[in-house]
């Protein structure tokens, strides 16, 4: 699985941490192992444009996230095709504020935020309380595997 992270944030984070993570939850997706992922790290300017450009809400916002294939979870022993699952932005500062609410660490956040973000391309949504109940378990779930495995 190819996965490129670009941080153009201003933050020092692991950019490793944020691909291995991804690596991860495509794998446990059961994503084709040729599948193509990009991350990026922005500032609260760029996402409060993309916000403003893409969902037409002002501000920054915490994650967006861009499918190009429209790819959804493969089966163990039928993984999706091979493609580009997309794009996932996230803002550092956004997400240090909500850390800091939350009471936990901004790459924590981060890391939450990448997988929401990479659940949302394959088609994940929490618009109805079903939907929220399953998208957030899973997310959990991936998210403490994870880094229990670290």
């Amino acid at each position: 699985m190819s996965v490129e992270v670009n941080n153009e944030s201003g933050y020092q984070l692991d950019e490793a941490e944020f691909a291995d993570l991804a690596r991860y939850v495509m794998d446990e997706m059961h994503l084709h192992p040729l599948t193509e992922l990009a991350i990026m790290m922005v500032d609260t300017d760029t996402m409060s444009e993309l916000h403003v450009q893409w969902m037409d809400e002002a501000g920054p916002t915490d994650v967006l996230s861009f499918p190009m294939d429209e790819l959804r979870p493969g089966q163990p022993d039928s993984p999706s095709p091979a493609g580009l699952l997309g794009d996932v932005i996230l803002c550092p500062q956004v997400a240090a504020d909500q850390a800091a609410v939350a009471g936990h660490s901004m790459v924590e956040e981060l890391l939450l935020l990448t997988t929401h973000g990479i659940l949302h391309l394959l088609g994940f949504d929490h618009a109805e309380p079903e939907e929220e109940k399953e998208m957030f378990a899973l997310q959990r779930r991936l998210l403490l595997t994870f880094l229990a495995g670290r």
